[in-house]
């Protein structure tokens, strides 16, 4: 069976494009991925015959890196299942409705981007959050305490979009309608995980989001260690599982959000498509915390061994550090970015990822090991905005 992978923009690590020459699997062939995938022995497939073997086995895996790639699978390859099952997860409302019998009693609504300034909020229930109906990267995402911040909320969205309308296409951020849910209290956690040839789930990867307030919705910091794993793994598969029973899903990825509450109930914020983390962030995480590949585990359809893996791990935490613009300067006034001066807070960086700043808001992702997850390292810089590393014009 030849399987095959699809890669975008906004980014290709050095741990994928060698999965990928190892494992001889083919990628198709664009412009943009042939800019992003530099590696010599790697193999690209064309269009028209990754197209022929999706058709002639429908079991074809076919992953991508980033959901900049639904469009194309939108236009080639609607003969499978595979856009229905992208737009199972990433139309946030429909995924709501779809779920709905799990939570009955939690609210959520619909509401148009030009309808927000109209929109009546004093008869909805206070805090709720506010994001598109089909987004990415906590772009457009805000919470909202009380009717006095609504307006101010909706400018900013507003300025928002303008300003990174940009960015992506339109399949993965569109902000033509947006959804209003109750706020979910309790810790966050991201699974990367994918749908087996039966529809099974299969959990690759557990993660922790940790916050700096109850405010923030950033992306700044996740982490994992061998007890978020042994802790989380039992009642992630039990939730999973009752997720798969009322979607129509197979041999397919995901990276799926959720909040697990004081009474331990499991709510899903948001299951992402045919990826896991963006930016290739939680699977490569998987690789320095564990040392395993989950980039594999898919293709090879195999199902990690926990016990295995975890047997002689130690209990320090490892965390993907994304550094987020949130200095309120865009990037195209910043002349520079000290990555030196920030590694300097850390005691153990194991690899510091650097990004175009001026194209995208992030100026790059750490990784790196704590003994502890509230160590002071990490609450710095999950509560900095980053100011003190950048140079202005």
């Amino acid at each position: 069976m030849k399987n095959m992978i699809l890669l975008d923009k906004p980014y290709v690590s050095e741990f994928l494009q060698e999965t990928i020459a190892k494992n001889h699997i083919p990628v198709l062939d664009t412009k943009i991925a042939k800019q992003l995938a530099t590696k010599d022995d790697i193999e690209f497939i064309s269009p028209e015959d990754a197209i022929a073997i999706k058709r002639e086995d429908e079991n074809t895996l076919i992953f991508s890196n980033s959901e900049n790639n639904i469009s194309w699978v939108e236009q080639n390859i609607g003969f499978s299942d595979l856009p229905e099952s992208i737009h199972q997860f990433k139309d946030k409302i429909r995924f709501r409705k779809t779920i709905s019998s799990m939570y009955p009693d939690m609210f959520f609504m619909g509401v148009k981007f030009e309808d927000l300034d109209s929109l009546d909020v004093s008869k909805l229930k206070f805090p709720f959050i506010i994001k598109p109906a089909i987004g990415f990267f906590s772009m457009g995402v805000h919470t909202v305490d009380n009717q006095n911040e609504w307006k101010d909320t909706v400018k900013t969205i507003q300025d928002e979009i303008e300003k990174n309308k940009s960015i992506y296409p339109i399949e993965v951020i569109n902000t033509s309608e947006f959804i209003i849910e109750e706020i979910i209290q309790g810790e966050e956690f991201a699974i990367d995980c994918y749908f087996d040839k039966e529809g099974k789930p299969v959990i690759t990867n557990i993660l922790k989001h940790v916050f700096s307030s109850g405010k923030d919705v950033s992306d700044r910091i996740y982490f994992t260690s061998k007890n978020t794993v042994k802790e989380q793994l039992a009642p992630m598969q039990k939730f999973l599982d009752k997720i798969a029973k009322l979607v129509d899903v197979k041999n397919f990825p995901t990276h799926v959000e959720v909040r697990l509450t004081d009474k331990g109930e499991i709510i899903p914020i948001e299951i992402n498509p045919m990826r896991f983390g963006g930016w290739c962030s939680s699977p490569d995480l998987a690789y320095h915390a564990f040392g395993i590949n989950i980039y594999e585990s898919f293709f090879n359809r195999e199902k990690p061994n926990w016990d295995k893996i975890l047997k002689d791990k130690d209990d320090k935490i490892t965390s993907i550090v994304i550094l987020d613009n949130s200095t309120g300067i865009d990037g195209h006034n910043i002349e520079s970015f000290d990555y030196d001066k920030l590694l300097e807070g850390f005691s153990e960086p194991l690899e510091m990822r650097k990004t175009d700043f001026r194209e995208y808001p992030v100026f790059g992702m750490l990784y790196c090991k704590t003994d502890k997850e509230d160590s002071p390292e990490l609450m710095n810089i999950l509560k900095s905005n980053l100011r003190e590393f950048t140079k202005r014009n």
